[in-house]
């Protein structure tokens, strides 16, 4: 596939929508104070924050990833996608009301105030390492793919370039506002794309259950390890041993029960970039009624997002088409570059007109999501260490630091982005170095929610030490070291490095000094506040009411479940 078919019409769409998609992003920016740029005014409704908060997640990378994963008979991914309804209700019910009353600008300051600023400065710090490492890079990486297919006589770094300037140029004058209002326009330009893409991919296969019986025939010709029940199936064994990392499915069964709770809430409850979204709410319940819309929106991803990839095995394992050069070398075979799943789909199934439309509306979701991880770090610089050093910087000059920071995010991630593809899967790559990362930050928020006697000592030596594990564990995968602590599934590692952090917080902060009563009464959850909310919903409908959502999200998410199970 060296000539990827576009057209002129195909080009001036995608001009057109991207420097559009700038100059929107720039009218809707809003800088009057620090807390209209970094929190967009904490003016956003329901609709904005649940289609914003899945445009962020749902970005480039993970749709790339999941087609790409798919493509290997693995649907085993999409257990990130349902299990965030479950997350996320759980967010809802405990975590949001803290966050939002608290009044804080970022996760690691809700930290400093409930232990002090030593787990502050530590999370902001992993939390900026962890925005350039998986999302900002991952989204050029994947720009890397689109645009080297579109122009493959251009040079990576000139596509890094071209991507990361485009998202800062709206993102640096126009703050979370911007990017909010963008992401909108890119969820909605994404899922219409997204529906298409399955709709000709059905098309050219045959249909629902041509794709069952081309499954099973695979199987018994021998060319595919599983008929079309295995192939479909999200919850699966490991091949050999259950504790292995290499040949096994993403998430296997003991997974649900392990790693991906503990991935889903760091990413949906602790992470900047993603609960920036909710602080940004206008009230306690359009955050909660945001984050139940985005649980929604979440669960058709395995119809128009994962299946997609197992179409796209029917329709090129034996393809002639496939003729890709990658950091990894050539590629004739999708099974060894099962990133380029998607955009293969992409190029090969659509007409001309609409293809510029979906390739451009992919585009700007990279664009949405470096915007999104430069606007939270820069956050995270501004209020957690500049603030901190000159307390007496006016709301300008904080929005300047914050403009200065993201500029610099950016050129420290375009560095980084080339390095992904030596890793092999982008979806593998974004929850493995997750991995590292979520377990002690997880430990941490958990305990201090639920525990009063968690203390600040406890907080940052579980948090040192959860690193220093982490660092032996990368220098013993990268050197090869043959020992079964080095061969863990990347899901049972993250649950071991949890309870080793868990058990450091709670001995630890039994050894030293109680925090003071006043310090923790307002941080901490206690059986009066389910009281205290049931009186507060009282007044509103039922449907208003988000617990009533919670139950309907987790019903329909169960019954999905079963059907793929």
């Amino acid at each position: 596939m060296e000539n990827v078919g576009l057209q002129t019409i195909d080009f001036a769409i995608m001009g057109i929508y991207l420097i559009g998609i700038v100059i929107y992003g720039i009218m809707k920016g809003k800088q009057k104070s620090s807390e209209d740029y970094f929190l967009g005014g904490r003016s956003l409704t329901w609709p904005v924050v649940g289609i914003s908060l899945f445009a962020a997640n749902i970005s480039s990378s993970t749709l790339i990833g999941l087609a790409g994963s798919a493509y290997l008979l693995d649907m085993t991914v999409y257990n990130y996608e349902w299990y965030a309804v479950v997350v996320l209700v759980f967010f809802a019910i405990f975590f949001l009301p803290f966050y939002m009353r608290s009044g804080v600008y970022t996760m690691p300051e809700f930290l400093e105030k409930r232990y002090d600023s030593r787990s502050r400065y530590y999370f902001s710090f992993i939390t900026v390492v962890g925005n350039i490492l998986i999302d900002t890079a991952a989204s050029l990486y994947v720009g890397m793919i689109v645009l080297g297919l579109i122009f493959p006589s251009l040079p990576p770094w000139v596509v890094i370039v071209i991507l990361a300037g485009a998202a800062a140029a709206y993102t640096i004058p126009g703050g979370l506002s911007s990017v909010v209002k963008t992401e909108v326009i890119q969820a909605i330009v994404l899922i219409f794309g997204s529906c298409i893409l399955t709709y000709y991919a059905f098309d050219k296969v045959g249909g629902w259950d041509a794709m069952i019986t081309q499954l099973n025939d695979l199987k018994a010709q021998g060319v595919s390890s599983k008929n079309a029940q295995e192939a479909l199936s999200i919850v699966r064994d490991n091949d050999g041993d259950w504790w292995r990392q290499y040949n096994s499915p993403i998430v296997p069964w003991w997974g649900l029960f392990t790693g991906v709770p503990l991935l889903g809430f760091y990413f949906w409850a602790n992470n900047q970039f993603m609960v920036q979204r909710v602080l940004s709410a206008s009230s306690v319940n359009h955050g909660r009624w945001g984050a139940m819309f985005a649980g929604l929106l979440k669960l058709p991803v395995i119809l128009i997002m994962v299946i997609p990839g197992t179409l796209a095995f029917l329709l090129y394992q034996d393809s002639q088409i496939i003729n890709y050069t990658t950091s990894a070398g050539p590629c004739a075979n999708l099974a060894d570059c099962t990133d380029y799943t998607y955009p293969t789909l992409l190029f090969d199934l659509l007409p001309s007109g609409l293809l510029g439309l979906v390739v451009a509306g992919l585009l700007a979701a990279m664009m949405s999501s470096i915007s999104a991880t430069f606007n939270s770090a820069s956050t995270l610089i501004t209020m957690d260490f500049v603030n901190k050093i000159n307390p007496n910087m006016t709301s300008k000059q904080l929005v300047r630091s914050g403009q200065i920071s993201t500029l610099i995010l950016v050129i420290l991630a375009s560095l980084w982005a080339p390095q992904i593809g030596k890793y092999g899967d982008l979806f593998r790559y974004l929850q493995d170095i997750l991995g590292y990362i979520a377990p002690p930050v997880v430990s941490v928020f958990v305990l201090g929610l639920f525990w009063k006697r968690a203390n600040a000592t406890g907080s940052i030596v579980s948090l040192l030490f959860g690193m220093v594990m982490a660092g032996i564990w990368v220098y013993g995968i990268i050197t090869e070291i043959d020992h079964w602590w080095f061969q863990m599934h990347f899901l049972l590692r993250t649950t071991v490095l949890f309870v080793i952090c868990f058990f450091v917080h709670f001995v630890v902060s039994l050894m030293t000094p109680a925090p003071p009563t006043e310090k923790v009464e307002s941080l901490t959850w206690s059986k009066k506040l389910i009281a205290e909310e049931t009186a507060e919903l009282a007044d509103l409908p039922w449907w208003q009411n988000y617990r009533y959502q919670s139950v309907a999200l987790l019903i329909l998410s169960a019954m999905i479940v079963s059907y793929f199970w």
